[in-house]
């Protein structure tokens, strides 16, 4: 049921910190195998637990299977690190003399067609390119933590990149699920990096003069604007802000305030001893009961639940994901029955007993049926041309624990798709070929002018026909027809 990658891409990443690891994981999980440089021993250490936890994460994401990972390789120089590589991250820390270094030596051994992305938090590229002997082959792609889940990347090029080599690196990151975000001007920090120092100054100062504990901002953030700028940024905020006036009434009412001495945007208090020592007693106050890899997964959850909420209008991170999975592959068959889903359990469908909701067995089937009606021609075409199924009745067997993390392949057998009846059976199994549940489905055709039931036609109808005579030679289901008791 696992899925193969025959003609992986290679990745290469120099230093696997925080940042590093991220983008290790980013791509191993789909599917590109990836080679890393750094000289700290406990490397490999820190950069499998990173991978652990995107493997609890990402694929929870998507309703469709990530491509089988990559393979993960280890190198003690540049020269085996970066061959034949078609990505290379460099992560250093932020020093620009230790940059410079790192990026000379990549470019000795580097194909000379590939780009090399620095994580790089502030530097330009131009500074980044400084003595280079190809400085075109370096741009800025600035990712967040945690790389494997959050899309962003702001990738600045200089004068001296060509702009069809930052389209294709841009493709690139599209390709394992990211959102480039071209800087069209070279500026310290970026864009988004400007944004959270202007908000992290301030605080500073409201811890510094005694308004406010770095809990008490984190809540000031976390339950108020945060949430909204989760899905719409800072401009379209406000611009629902300005009512049905627009930006131009928000501004006008609001603007004159920025003159006020509401905020301290240029300065930063010292940061002494003694302040630094409030901040790290508040911060371990706040969370210090938990371990940091206990925050990471608790973070990493919250996202997967905030961002699969975003799937559904596909607003900010949402269209991403959406646009990504779109691009994941549907599974061919298993014991001559179509794969019509193949997706991990994320953490968000657990019960208080620890594994899936009963709910989640039938949304799992309803995405088998919606595959299994796009495969006999009832698509969005289909639909919006006026005719659809709808689901009348199900049966689920609940046969063995399905609990977050595990890999699901639904099969789908059609027991009947004559007249306005289609009669489907789904089997839900584990990545080993145990079946965990069945669902019993019957569906019925509707012309959704009228609202009533109808007879399909056309490729439908066809369709239908064709697959009854292959299904029809298959045993039937031990749990067909059941009923309660």
């Amino acid at each position: 049921m696992s899925s193969t990658n025959p003609n992986p891409k290679k990745a290469a990443v120099v230093g696997g910190g925080v940042i590093g690891g991220g983008w290790v994981a980013r791509f191993l999980l789909n599917g590109w195998n990836v080679s890393v440089f750094d000289p700290d021993p406990q490397a490999e250490r820190k950069i499998g637990e990173v991978i652990e936890n995107a493997r609890r994460s990402l694929p929870a994401l998507y309703d469709r299977a990530l491509p089988a990972e990559g393979i993960l390789t280890f190198h003690n120089d540049m020269a085996s690190t970066v061959a034949d590589a078609a990505w290379i991250q460099e992560s250093a820390p932020e020093q620009l003399a230790l940059k410079h270094k790192i990026l000379a030596d990549i470019q000795v051994h580097a194909p000379k067609d590939c780009l090399i992305g620095s994580s790089t938090s502030g530097f330009k590229p131009s500074e980044l390119q400084e003595e280079s002997i190809n400085p075109g082959q370096i741009v800025v792609a600035h990712p967040f933590n945690p790389v494997y889940l959050l899309p962003l990347i702001e990738v600045v090029p200089s004068k001296a990149t060509d702009a069809a080599a930052v389209d294709a690196g841009c493709e690139i990151l599209r390709s394992v699920g990211l959102k480039p975000l071209v800087v069209r001007k070279e500026i310290d920090a970026h864009i988004a990096d400007r944004l959270l120092e202007a908000v992290w100054r301030e605080g500073l100062w409201l811890v510094h003069d005694g308004v406010a504990t770095t809990q008490e901002i984190d809540d000031a953030i976390r339950f108020g604007f945060g949430l909204r700028w989760a899905q719409m940024g800072l401009f379209e905020t406000y611009r629902i802000a300005g009512g049905e006036a627009g930006m131009e009434h928000f501004i006008g009412q609001f603007g004159p305030a920025l003159k006020w001495p509401w905020t301290k945007l240029m300065d930063v208090p010292e940061l002494t001893p003694e302040l630094t020592a409030r901040i790290a007693q508040q911060s371990d106050d706040q969370s210090g009961h938990m371990t940091i890899r206990e925050l990471e997964r608790l973070r990493d959850d919250n996202l997967v639940g905030m961002m699969r909420a975003l799937k559904k209008s596909g607003s900010g991170a949402g269209g991403t994901i959406n646009d990504h999975e779109a691009s994941l592959q549907n599974h061919g068959s298993i014991d001559h029955l179509p794969v019509t889903v193949d997706r991990q359990i994320p953490q968000s469908w657990t019960d208080y007993n620890g594994h899936m909701n009963e709910a989640h067995y039938v949304e799992i089937s309803a995405q088998a049926s919606d595959r299994f009606m796009e495969l006999i021609g009832a698509d969005a075409e289909y639909i919006t041309a006026g005719s659809s199924y709808f689901t009348v009745e199900n049966h689920v067997c609940y046969l063995q624990e399905i609990t977050a993390g595990d890999r699901i392949s639904v099969t789908t057998q059609l027991i009947k798709g004559l007249g306005k009846k289609l009669h489907l059976f789904h089997r839900l199994m584990m990545i080993d070929g145990q079946v965990a549940a069945t669902v019993e489905t019957m569906l019925l055709h509707v012309d959704l002018k009228t609202r009533r039931t109808s007879e399909p036609g056309g490729i439908v109808a066809t369709n239908l026909a064709e697959i009854a005579v292959q299904h029809d030679r298959l045993a039937k289901p031990e749990q067909l027809g059941r009923a309660i008791g």
